[in-house]
This record gives structure tokens, sequence and C-alpha cells, in this order.
């Protein structure tokens, strides 16, 4: 089959290359340009154009998908545009284009979690499993009707990061199989039920800021959602920590059951910090800026956190949905 492939994350390059090596005919690659990244702000490819290159497939960077680039894939003339996290919505002329449709994978089982972070959206709401699902699209964000879908469930310390790079090979196969289906002419595009509940937006930077006074799990969910981009957020004094990893512990008890949100107990060198209703969370893994990460019992031994020390509520902390699912919204 002769196709256009627009995506430009890590997620994508799995697709891109498991169409390649299944012999579809890739006529252009299209992805974001190049943008500064890490400390140098040195130009950095993306993922999908590092993948493209090397296998000797067509690459187009466009700032916007205007006329122009409109007029060079009616010239291509593919027969389906595969879509996955390319970053940008696409067109009206761009979705008619091609015979058999632009088709989308999905990280997520629609018609839940449409939207840019559907991972980090499963994750914070504490959903045990999850999926990939393709899709026709249509001018909704997410929201056209669904071809294939697969489920896989979602481990208890997985993080977005984790999950990503289990579902991204999973979703590569996926596309396959609907292609396959889509030449035999027996894949029939279900309609999906569409309501604002399902949506899964990019994460807002108050949504990384740990909230103590929520329960343990709460905010143990919060810290893998947000692991790895922007990663969980929490300030001691003028210290500002990223917690990456942490696990709920035992309840409060005794004199523990007084102490505010946010305090630090350290037993047998592990660091525990006080949750609200009675809980208490783990730290595994944290990291002061500008610093390595480190274990929690690292941060207890290099004196990092001691017995007694409080966390701070983040300074908006007041405001509705700081540091839950509904500070995405």
């Amino acid at each position: 089959m002769t196709l256009v492939f627009l995506g430009t994350p890590d997620f994508a390059v799995p697709s891109l290359i498991r169409l390649h090596e299944a012999g579809h005919e890739i006529l252009a690659v299209l992805t974001q340009p190049d943008r500064p990244a890490g400390r140098g702000q040195k130009f950095r490819a993306s993922a999908i154009k590092r993948a493209a290159s090397p296998r000797g497939l067509p690459v187009h960077q466009p700032v916007q998908l205007d006329a122009s680039v409109l007029a060079t894939l009616r010239q291509v003339g593919p027969e389906a545009v595969i879509v996955v996290a390319y970053g940008r919505i696409l067109p009206p002329a761009l979705l008619q284009l091609p015979r058999l449709g632009c088709i989308n994978l999905h990280a997520s089982l629609l018609p839940r979690y449409r939207g840019a972070a559907p991972t980090v959206h499963a994750i914070l709401h504490g959903e045990t499993k999850t999926g990939v699902t393709t899709l026709l699209m249509d001018e909704g964000i997410d929201t056209g009707p669904i071809l294939l879908q697969r489920e896989c469930s979602i481990g208890p310390e997985e993080t977005a990061g984790d999950l990503e790079a289990r579902l991204a090979p999973m979703g590569a196969a996926l596309l396959v199989e609907t292609l396959e289906g889509l030449a035999r002419g027996d894949l029939t595009p279900q309609v999906q039920s569409v309501d604002r509940g399902t949506y899964a937006p990019r994460v807002v930077p108050k949504a990384a800021w740990i909230v103590w006074r929520q329960e343990a799990l709460t905010i143990v969910n919060l810290i893998r959602a947000m692991n790895p981009r922007p990663g969980a957020s929490a300030m001691m004094g003028d210290r500002r920590m990223k917690i990456w990893r942490a696990a709920v512990g035992p309840p409060a008890f005794g004199g523990e059951s007084a102490m505010e949100s946010g305090t630090v107990l350290v037993e047998s060198g592990q660091p525990r910090v006080i949750c609200g209703q009675g809980t208490t969370l783990v730290l595994r893994e944290i990291q002061i800026e500008s610093r390595r990460r480190v274990s929690g019992e690292e941060a207890a031994s290099g004196r990092w956190l001691l017995q007694g020390d409080r966390f701070d509520e983040p300074p908006d902390a007041a405001r509705e949905g700081v540091g839950s699912a509904t500070a995405l919204l």
C-alpha cells in the first residue's frame, strides 16, 4: 500500500519501522521542524526524522500544513495517511485526500482518554488497564470511527514513560493489522460515543506539583503519571525537588497521626512522608534541582532528608485541582 506517514516523537518510531518492514511504500514522512533541546539548546531532529533518514525515506518538516504541503501530498497520491503523535491538527482538505482515509494510532482504549496525554491521564485516574486504538480520523480530536483495538494491563508501579514504551510496539503491530484488514475490505469502522469526560489534554505545569494533604495513593499516581515529563515537584524551603518514584507506605500510627502533611519520617534509612487521611508515602527516587537522581536511602544517608523535615504545600495548593487529574482539564 502507498502511504504518507505523519509522526514526531519516540512513540511513533516503531510504527514507521514496522510499516516500512512490512513492505508498504512510504512516499513521504512529515514530522515537526528541528527544535532546540537540552542544556545547550542545540537544534535536534525529531525521533521520526532520525529513524526515517537512514532508511532513505523522504522527510518533510513543514511549519504548518498549508496549501503547498497539501499540493505535494496530492502529487504523491497516497492510498492512506498514517498519523502517530504528529503534534498538529490535520486540516479537512488533508483528511479527505487519501482514498482509504487518514488512520490514527492512539494510545488508549477509545473513547476513554482522547487527546494529547492519554497515558498520563490513565495513570492519574488509577486505571489498571489501557491499550491502543486505530481509528479513521475526522475533524474532531480522536473522535472518528474505531477500526481495531488491543488491550493491556497497567502495572501498579508503571510510569507514563514505561507504559508508552510498551504501547508503542503494540500499536505498530496493530497498524500493520489494520492496513491488512482495510486492504481485504473486511474491517467495519465502529462509531464511538464521545463526551467531554473522556478528554485527556496536554499536561499543564501546575498539575505536576504534589499536594501532600491528598491521600498517598493519589500522590503516587501523580508521580507515576509525571515520569518522565515533567516530573512531580515538591518544595522544602528554598529547595525544589523532583520525586521520580514512590510507593504507598504503612498507615500513620501513634503520634504520626497528629503530624502535618508533608512531614518526613526516616526509619531504618528509608524516608516516608505523612500524607492526607492518615496515609504515608515511601520515597524511592528523588532529585534535588541541579543534582543527580538518588534513591530514598541515599537521600537520607546524605542528609538531604532528615527526621521531622517538612515538604511545603505548593503556593497555589488552595486552587482546586492542583496536583490532580482535574488540573489537566
